[in-house]
């Protein structure tokens, strides 16, 4: 399932064919069973310069990655699981079409992340699959 989702989403951000490349971090880090939802490129906020990032946003994870600067380097930056991030906030920015994303990690670590979106209509698009992910569900008794 995560395969068959994956290219569909990464194409709706726009994050092909850099996506294609850190592929394979991502297959390690999610289960075959697990859905991507959002597949989109972003930057640090408080380091610009740091490479070029790519956010997976799946049923169950977030995971994160780099391609660093010069040597182009693909490295796991964030692997976690979604009920393990606290102090989740998301800030929309219609002006500069994209999301500021901000999680909290299980070690404690404050994370930020800008997801650089193509237009309005995807950053409203982008929102509403953090909603449905980082809401919680009732839990049925």
């Amino acid at each position: 399932m995560f395969l068959s989702t994956f290219h569909p989403a990464a194409e709706a951000a726009a994050a092909l064919p850099a996506a294609n490349r850190h592929l394979p971090i991502f297959r390690r880090c999610v289960d075959s069973d697990d859905p991507a939802v959002l597949v989109t490129r972003c930057v640090r906020p408080g380091a610009p310069l740091s490479g070029d990032w790519l956010l997976l946003l799946t049923g169950r994870r977030l995971v994160v990655t780099q391609d660093t600067r010069p040597l182009h380097r693909l490295r796991l930056h964030l692997n976690a699981n979604l009920r393990h991030l606290s102090n989740v906030t998301w800030r929309l920015d219609l002006a500069r079409p994209g999301i500021e994303l901000a999680v909290t990690a299980i070690d404690g670590v404050r994370e930020r992340f800008r997801m650089r979106l193509g237009d309005s209509d995807t950053v409203w698009r982008a929102e509403s699959l953090l909603r449905e992910s980082f809401t919680a569900k009732p839990v049925c008794v």
